[in-house]
């Protein structure tokens, strides 16, 4: 039969096309970049302060913020006020205990020493972790992480921002493309610290800040007096705390090196770092403070047709000569940091990232071809967003714990030569003239079994492999 078109049929059909019509999703109302709830990771973040406000900025538009953990209200102040109705925790493990069925995933910016413990217990969580660069305080810890995000499998990602850059990928391509032949050395450094290192212990304690939680904040690490000389950046020149600036920087100048180079475990290192003297002839022994300044070599095997080679750290202020083929007034690395790779047929200067890559000498670089891309490049915003991303099954975090462990795994034995460098620090109770040259400062070739994870000549070195964790903290998985 054929429909009676009435005045009453048209009206009801065309009000329903109307509601249909006005029934839109809600991204359209929400206008351009709107993203629904439904596609926003709900991220907490352990430490809200200091680096963390880089994290809140790339992430604030397009994430939601789950929960604040911080033992400080003065460094979370800028988040509490931003998102006043964030909760807010002093402790992750009660955050994950009471917000966790609220949280996807968990960024960990806290100072080194509770990187491990804070991001074990959320990936134990299932949640992803993205944790800030150098992943761990010593190598045991590295190696827990890695063995925790293998066994939750979670997405992670270390804070290392070049990985995420196309320069570092370019730096990679001209590398394994043969551009200036075999690398077998490499020379790497940093204008860190630039926070006091080298310096005595303090011997009384400040006052506590009534908005600082000073247990909570030494987490794993030995008890000791409260000391405005530790906070709230200063703790990276100690070593119950921090890393010292091959654990700060490294992660960042020497990542694009280790990915170009197909790096692995460093089979040898040794140091020089600065003696500080506190009268004539009389060394001063400040060892829980990092040196002022230190070079480091390491030496890694060969990889497939990649030779071995030697890896070069300096900091402090020290740097390597610079090469005959840079001219005398042309910028040498950047201004916090740079890398030298000497090839059999050539040189490549860069920056902190890989960046500003060039050939020596530079007029090279008038008749270069860049290699065929072969490294993926990422169209993520920012370093977080990859992560983000890949937390949501879109592509692949560029600086996963499987790559960022070994990394930083070799720094972190840099820092056994580092700190073995000056033997009488692991045997007080000796006068300066009682050791025997062979003793005195130790200037020693540290051999390292990397499967079972430990030096293998010199066993005060292991001492500084893991350590003792305070009773309440533990890295069990």
């Amino acid at each position: 039969m054929k429909h009676r078109h009435t005045r009453r049929h048209f009206l009801q059909t065309t009000t329903k096309a109307a509601i249909a019509f006005t029934i839109v999703p809600r991204y359209v109302l929400g206008g351009p970049g709107y993203i629904p709830p439904s596609d926003r990771l709900n991220i907490a973040l352990v430490g809200a302060g200091g680096k963390a406000e880089a994290h809140i900025k790339a992430l604030k538009d397009t994430q939601t913020f789950a929960a604040f953990c911080d033992v400080d209200d003065r460094r979370a102040a800028n988040a509490y006020k931003e998102f006043p109705k964030v909760p807010r925790f002093k402790d992750f493990r009660k955050m994950l205990d009471v917000a966790g069925r609220d949280i996807d995933a968990v960024m960990v910016t806290t100072p080194d020493h509770t990187h491990a413990v804070a991001a074990i217990a959320a990936m134990q969580s299932g949640k992803h972790v993205y944790v800030e660069k150098p992943l761990t305080h010593n190598i045991r810890e590295a190696r827990a992480l890695l063995e925790a995000a293998r066994k939750y499998k979670v997405v992670t990602q270390m804070g290392n921002q070049g990985a995420s850059m196309d320069c570092n990928a370019e730096l990679t391509e001209w590398v394994q493309a043969g551009v200036v032949g075999k690398v077998k050395r490499v020379h790497v450094w940093t204008n860190r610290p630039v926070w006091p290192q080298g310096v005595p212990t303090p011997q009384s304690g400040d006052a506590i800040p009534p908005e600082l939680d000073w247990d909570l904040w030494l987490g794993p690490a030995k008890q000791r007096p409260y000391s405005d000389h530790y906070l709230p950046f200063s703790w990276r020149g100690w070593w119950d705390f921090g890393t010292g600036a091959l654990g700060d920087m490294g992660c960042h100048l020497i990542d694009p090196v280790y990915r170009a180079l197909k790096l692995t475990a460093p089979t040898a290192v040794e140091a020089s770092a600065t003696t500080v003297w506190s009268g004539e002839f009389r060394e001063a022994d400040y060892a829980d403070s990092c040196p002022p300044s230190s070079i480091v070599k390491m030496d890694f095997p060969a990889r497939g047709k990649m030779p071995a080679c030697e890896l070069w750290w300096y900091d402090g202020g020290v740097r390597p000569m610079r090469p005959a083929e840079l001219g005398a007034n042309e910028p040498f690395g950047t201004w916090d940091g740079g890398a030298l790779l000497e090839g059999t047929k050539g040189k490549i200067l860069c920056g902190i990232y890989g960046e500003e890559a060039t050939l020596l000498p530079t007029s090279k670089m008038k008749d270069f071809k860049k290699p065929k891309p072969t490294e993926p490049r990422y169209t993520a915003p920012s370093h977080q967003m990859v992560w983000v991303n890949a937390c949501k099954g879109q592509g692949k975090a560029s600086s996963p714990f499987e790559y960022a462990v070994p990394l930083t795994e070799a720094l972190l034995i840099g820092n056994l030569a580092v700190r073995c460098y000056d033997i009488k620090k692991l045997k007080p109770g000796k006068t300066a003239d009682s050791w025997a040259p062979y003793d005195y400062p130790g200037r020693l070739r540290l051999e390292w079994d990397s499967a079972n994870m430990r030096v293998t000549n010199f066993e005060e070195a292991n001492l500084f492999v893991g350590r003792d964790y305070r009773a309440g903290w533990s890295l069990a998985i």
